[in-house]
């Protein structure tokens, strides 16, 4: 039974990238090869050193900005305009999950590691703009990302965000942690299960999981 897992939870905090869109969009793909393009540019070297990087700084930092922030020193502006400049015309809408999300009684806001402006429209390709009541980038937390607790301890002072009142959806199994901590419910969204203790639930489909809780 999940309905009752969720009856205390009258704060809503969703991930964004394939999380409120699913993986098989792609839209994450084209970021990466930007990711790969601006490092070759700013670091100045080839592609196959600078692919490296981005999954290394990934793995280390919580995302490739945060890398070259510590690493480079590189100034996280101009690179969060450069690699969310992506195609969305190949993204549908889904009405269900709309209205799945609007009926979540209390707040509801998205939380990613990329930009708010990238966020924006993002909901707006998939049909779900005007249902949060705010959205958070990277940049809402001094650019500290997420997995780092003080990320989300930055954005969930900002909105007002009680943990105990209060799930997450996320696709990276990582960014969990944290809010689990916090006293959050936890959402693992991703085609495969994780199996860790500061996961509470798993779906490879938000829209059917979100029609559970009606």
């Amino acid at each position: 039974m999940v309905k009752p897992s969720f009856s205390h939870v009258t704060q809503w905090v969703f991930d964004l990238d394939n999380t409120l869109y699913p993986p098989h969009m792609q839209l994450f793909d084209q970021i990466e090869v930007l990711m790969t393009d601006y490092v070759v540019q700013a670091i100045g070297v080839d592609r196959a050193e600078a692919n490296r990087l981005r999954g290394q700084y990934w793995r280390q930092y919580g995302t490739t900005l945060a890398g070259l922030m510590a690493e480079h020193d590189l100034d996280p502006e101009p690179y969060l305009h450069a690699v969310h400049q992506v195609d969305m015309s190949h993204m549908d809408p889904d009405a269900a999950l709309a209205d799945h999300i609007r009926a979540l009684p209390g707040r509801r806001i998205v939380y990613t590691n990329g930009s708010a402006p990238y966020a924006e429209r993002v909901l707006q390709a998939r049909g779900l703009s005007g249902l949060f009541d705010a959205i958070y980038g990277v940049e809402h937390a001094g650019y500290r990302p997420k997995p780092e607790k003080a990320a989300f301890e930055a954005i969930f002072a900002q909105d007002g965000i009680q943990a105990d009142k209060a799930a997450m959806f996320e696709d990276d199994p990582r960014n969990l942690a944290a809010p689990h901590e916090m006293g959050m419910r936890t959402v693992h969204v991703a085609p495969d299960p994780h199996e860790a203790d500061h996961i509470h639930h798993h779906t490879d489909d938000l829209t059917a999981f979100l029609a559970r809780l009606r």
